[in-house]
């Protein structure tokens, strides 16, 4: 992974976070592909949705921010391969869950996008 890669990619990974506690669907969509598939692999909740379908989901919720959620980001593993395919695991705690996230990213003309977004989540307990 060069420098402007690993620059570029970690740019793309504060938008998403971002995008996401604050509930800002202009923020994500800098982030996602226009052909993103979100996919909530939750023992029991499965459900596929395209980026429209999950845009209209942010744009409803109460962002995270707004209630003061205690918020955690880690990025646990960043693997490009070649200059146009990669994948992130990441971490997140925000809205009482601790979430998990497999990210399948691709470089376009317009830089890395998030193409596949796959997580579960679980319950906080305290």
């Amino acid at each position: 992974m060069t420098d402007q890669d690993n620059s570029e990619v970690r740019n793309l990974l504060g938008r998403y976070f971002e995008g996401l506690y604050h509930s800002d669907s202009k923020v994500l969509r800098s982030a996602f592909h226009a052909d993103l598939s979100y996919v909530n692999g939750t023992a029991g909740t499965y459900e596929q949705m395209g980026l429209e379908a999950y845009m209209s989901r942010i744009e409803a919720r109460t962002p995270p921010a707004s209630r003061g959620d205690p918020r955690e980001e880690v990025i646990e593993r960043i693997a490009l391969k070649g200059d146009r395919i990669g994948i992130v695991e990441a971490r997140m705690t925000m809205m009482g869950r601790n979430y998990q996230d497999l990210l399948t990213l691709i470089n376009t003309e317009d830089g890395w996008r998030v193409l596949t977004k796959v997580f579960s989540f679980v319950e906080r307990k305290d």
